[in-house]
């Protein structure tokens, strides 16, 4: 079943083609990728799929029989509304009993009375017959996994990246039939995009996403729609084979690129030669002519932005902290974290949101003092600091002037001196790009421009606080490339994994409470393990609370279970029988599979999937009997 259809769609701004004549359509279940250079028209084509935006051309539509929900890269939420009440806008049957239930049970909890356990015993009847109660327990799975615990909380008051978790928490408890989402990972730390992932890979649902995390295209999409100059090329496949893809057909576009260049030549020659009358010419000749002038003109995608710039020399002391400690309140950000850099040493931060990643950047930047400890940075030492918070541009100011008001020139590693101009036409920013307004420019381009300012300072120590965030894939690739010959220090947050991956060979791990694990390899080598340790606390805390170990309670002493507790535990109950039969069937169908390979690896991520589910529900079954 066809869930969205695009044809002939076409876009421009002045004489700016975004994209022209472009089709492509979306089945039921299949989940797509779109990818493309910042400013190309990503957004705008997401605001036509939306209807904010009419195209100049062309035809949007939606099967009439499914729900489409959107994730706008900056979502917004009308003012006054509590978070529960953004968490509950959707109108599919089940949110709503769900909400009506909740209401019913809070109400029933602050007074019990016949008129409270009535409206309970309706909400409940409700609840049944919309099969409402899996959704419950997924808004608990969605709210505790995204971080979202404040639901009285005005929206108003919430932060940026608060903003993108609640729009994109509404939309997973919602659940429609085609997500259509941009930059779903932005604002996420990495446990919560590694969860998010998961959570996509299993649903049936249709999804078209942007994103420029590597590791979530190749892991959720089967397809990759990629907008380059004005057209549309379709990959199936994940991430990796689209690249492969795309190397072949630049390498072609290349070599035809170079054949019409001849032709241009030789027609040129022929067209001189003739006599100025351009009625005693060939017409078709002439039209042919124009036609490969326009074409040549076009020329080929917008090369590689180059980067190698001249840094200043790094003495033998370049930043130690020693016992440094930072707290917010009653909040610990750091606990006597001590630590020397190297020449050369390239460290990634992870943790969660609000663990105090930032903070510590803050910290060796001066920009923030320790409560205790101290901070001690070398004199030759000059920190390049790309927040994320970014620079502040003036809208009207012209885009050359903001490099221009960090220095006129740059000496590159070879020793030629490139001036401000030069320099915006190798990141990527055409002469006409360099004299409009800051306005103009998408995100991504804004983020580019800001990256610049930070290079043109010369820095040997750069501190980088989320750079993946809205650059382009092209970006971000010949960024690691960069990065990768850069013989300074380099120290990163991000959510990234594939950028931490090719970039740092150990990490700073934030686990909450002031501590810092400092690990010693690749982000994927400390993904592995510490599954292996969540793996053997779950079988430990199992084998802590089985019938023959366990101490009883006394009954005084006990915590009475909650309406909603008691009731979750009768649908355990019926629930885990269920579970342990689907099991054995699974274990049975593999050891009749035989030889069939493709079979023995669907069977075996069946039976994964379902021996967490599990070990799931076994614990939380444990957890409620206790």
């Amino acid at each position: 079943m066809n869930v969205l259809s695009v044809e002939n769609l076409s876009k421009s701004f002045g004489s700016r083609i975004l994209f022209r004549n472009i089709s492509f359509g979306i089945e039921s279940g299949q989940k797509v990728g779109l990818v493309a250079r910042n400013g190309s028209g990503k957004t705008t084509l997401f605001r036509i799929l939306q209807g904010l935006d009419i195209p100049d051309s062309g035809e949007v539509a939606f099967n009439k029989n499914i729900r489409t929900g959107f994730l706008d890269q900056e979502p917004q939420f009308p003012a006054g509304l509590s978070v529960y009440e953004a968490l509950f806008t959707g109108d599919s049957p089940q949110l709503q009993a769900v909400r009506e239930y909740e209401l019913a049970l809070e109400a029933f909890e602050m007074k019990a009375g016949p008129e409270t356990q009535q409206n309970l015993e309706t909400a409940m009847n409700r609840m049944e017959e919309a099969a409402a109660w899996d959704m419950e327990n997924r808004i608990k799975t969605v709210l505790h996994q995204l971080d979202i615990r404040s639901l009285n909380q005005k929206v108003e008051t919430l932060s940026g990246g608060q903003v993108k978790r609640l729009a994109l928490a509404t939309l997973l408890i919602d659940e429609p039939d085609l997500l259509v989402l941009d930059e779903p990972t932005n604002h996420l730390d990495i446990e919560m995009i590694e969860w998010l992932e998961s959570w996509i890979e299993r649903s049936t649902l249709s999804l078209l996403l942007v994103t420029h995390d590597r590791h979530f295209l190749d892991n959720v999409c089967e397809e990759i729609l990629e907008l380059d100059q004005g057209g549309l090329f379709r990959h199936r496949g994940n991430y990796e084979y689209f690249l492969e893809k795309k190397a072949e057909r630049e390498f072609n576009e290349e070599r035809e690129l170079e054949k019409d260049k001849n032709l241009f030549r030789r027609e040129l020659e022929w067209v001189r030669r003739q006599p100025k009358a351009r009625g005693t010419k060939s017409k078709s000749r002439l039209d042919a002519f124009d036609r490969l002038s326009e074409k040549l003109q076009r020329g080929p995608a917008q090369s590689d932005i180059e980067m190698g710039f001249r840094m200043q020399r790094l003495g033998n002391k370049i930043l130690e902290l020693h016992a440094v400690s930072k707290s917010y309140g009653e909040k610990p950000l750091l606990n006597r974290f001590e630590h020397i850099f190297r020449k050369g040493e390239r460290v990634g931060i992870v943790g969660k949101n609000g663990s105090g990643k930032s903070t510590l950047l803050n910290l060796i930047t001066g920009k923030t003092q320790p409560d205790e400890g101290k901070v001690v940075v070398g004199e030759t030492v000059r920190f390049g600091y790309y927040s994320q918070a970014g620079l502040p541009m003036e809208e009207e100011k012209r885009v050359i002037e903001v490099v221009q008001e960090v220095g006129d020139s740059l000496t590159m590693a070879d020793g030629s001196v490139l001036n401000a101009s030069q320099l915006l036409k190798r990141f990527g920013f055409p002469p006409e790009h360099q004299f409009g307004p800051v306005s103009k420019l998408s995100g991504g381009e804004k983020k580019r421009l800001y990256l610049l300012t930070v290079l043109m300072d010369n820095p040997n120590f750069l501190i980088l606080d989320e750079p993946t965030n809205d650059l382009d894939l092209d970006t971000l690739a010949v960024l690691e490339s960069f990065l990768t010959d850069f013989p300074g220090c380099l120290l990163v947050v991000s959510h990234d994994r594939y950028f931490l991956d090719r970039l740092c060979e150990h990490l700073f791990i934030f686990e909450g409470q002031g501590k810092i694990r400092d690990f010693n390899g690749s982000y994927s080598e400390y993904r592995f393990l510490r599954n292996e340790e969540i793996r053997q606390e779950k079988a430990d805390v199992a084998r802590e609370k089985t019938p023959e170990t366990k101490i009883e309670t006394p009954e005084s002493t006990r915590k009475k279970l909650s309406y909603k507790e008691k009731k979750e535990l009768e649908e355990l109950d019926a629930l885990l029988p269920q579970l342990e039969s689907r099991k054995s069937e699974l274990e049975q169908a593999l050891n009749d599979a035989g030889g069939d390979h493709e079979k023995i690896q669907e069977l075996s991520e069946k039976l994964g999937k379902l021996q967490e589910e599990l070990e799931e529900k076994e614990l939380r079954w444990l957890e409620l009997n206790d």
